[in-house]
C-alpha cells in the first residue's frame, strides 16, 4: 500500500474560517509533519480525518478505503492522540490496561507495560496526580499498544519539557522503523520535526502553502541575514521571500546552489522550519 492516508480537496466552511481544498498524503513508512500557527486549520483537518466533524467537500481514504467504509478492524489499525482528550482522572495505569483490552482486539499488554516500566510510570497512582508530561506519555503508549499501522497525532508534545519531548519523539521514530507504519503529526513546535519528519506540509489560514520532502527543503532552501545595502543588490528572481528585521533583512531562497553562483560572497545557511514558516507567512 503506497499511502496509509490520502486527503483530497478537503473543504470545510465556518462563519469565520475555511479549510480550502486541503490535500495530504501519508506514505507507508513515513512521518509527515503538519505544521502551522494556532488556528491555521491543523486540528480541524485532523477532526475531519477522524470523522469527528462533517465537511463540505473532499475525499478521505485510509488504508486505500474511503473513510465511511472502514470496518471496526480497519479502525483498530489507527492510533490517535488528541490534545484535549484523556481518561478519567480517577483511573490508574492498571485500570487503563483493563479498559483497553476490552476496546481493542489487538491490545498488546506486553508493549503497554514495557513502556510503562521504561518511563517509570507508577501503576497504582491515579491520573489526577500525574504531570502533564506523564499524561501525554500514557496517551502515546495507549495509541501504539494496540499495534496500529497509522498514528494520527494532534500536538502530542504541546506543553512538555525538552526531555519528555525527546522521549516521546524517540517512540515515534521506533514506530516507523519497520518501513510500513506511518505517522501524521500536527505541531507548532517545529524543532520536534527537524530530524523526525520525512515530509512537511505547512497550512496557513486554511490553505496549504508548502508541501515538500524534508530532504528537498534541507538541500535546496537557504537563508541569508544581510544588511539593507547588500539586500538591494540581490535580484528579486533569486529569492522567494524577504523580511525586514531590526537593522537587517532575512532572505529566503528555494535554490541555494543558483543563489551561491550568482552571489559567491554571500554566505547562506540552512533555515529552521520556524524560519521558513515565518518568511512564508510574514515575508514580502
Amino acid at each position: 500500500m503506497k499511502n496509509k492516508l490520502e486527503v483530497v480537496n478537503l473543504t470545510k466552511k465556518y462563519l469565520d474560517f475555511s479549510l480550502n481544498k486541503v490535500n495530504i498524503k501519508v506514505p507507508a513508512g513515513k512521518i509527515v509533519g503538519f505544521i502551522g500557527k494556532n488556528g491555521s486549520g491543523k486540528t480541524t483537518t485532523i477532526k475531519a480525518i477522524l470523522n469527528l466533524i462533517n465537511y463540505d467537500q473532499g475525499v478521505i481514504k485510509i488504508f486505500g478505503k474511503e473513510q465511511n467504509t472502514l470496518t471496526k478492524a480497519d479502525k483498530e489499525k489507527i492510533g490517535v492522540v488528541l490534545d484535549n482528550s484523556f481518561f478519567s482522572p480517577i483511573l490508574n495505569v492498571n485500570d487503563i490496561n483493563k479498559l483497553m483490552k476490552e476496546f481493542y482486539h489487538n491490545w498488546n499488554e506486553k508493549i503497554y507495560y514495557d513502556y510503562i516500566k521504561e518511563f517509570k510510570i507508577p501503576c497504582n497512582k491515579p491520573l489526577k496526580e500525574f504531570s502533564s508530561g506523564m499524561k501525554m506519555k500514557i496517551k502515546v503508549i495507549c495509541a501504539i499498544s494496540h499495534e496500529p499501522q497509522l498514528l494520527i497525532l494532534d500536538e502530542p508534545t504541546n506543553g512538555l519539557d525538552p526531555i519528555f519531548r525527546y522521549e516521546i519523539i524517540d517512540i515515534f521514530g521506533k514506530f516507523v522503523s519497520n518501513k510500513e507504519n506511518s505517522i501524521l503529526i500536527t505541531t507548532h513546535i517545529t524543532s520536534d520535526l527537524e530530524h523526525l519528519a520525512d515530509e512537511i506540509i505547512f497550512i496557513d489560514d486554511g490553505n496549504i502553502i508548502l508541501d515538500i520532502a524534508k530532504s528537498i527543503l534541507d538541500e535546496e532552501y537557504g537563508l541569508i541575514e544581510i544588511s539593507p545595502n547588500d539586500f538591494h543588490e540581490i535580484k528579486a528572481k533569486d529569492y522567494i521571500k524577504y523580511l525586514k528585521y531590526k537593522n537587517e533583512y532575512l532572505v529566503l531562497t528555494d535554490n541555494k546552489n543558483s543563489f551561491s553562483k550568482n552571489y559567491p560572497k554571500i554566505k547562506l545557511r540552512k533555515p529552521t522550519l520556524e524560519e521558513v514558516m515565518l518568511l512564508l507567512v510574514k515575508g514580502e
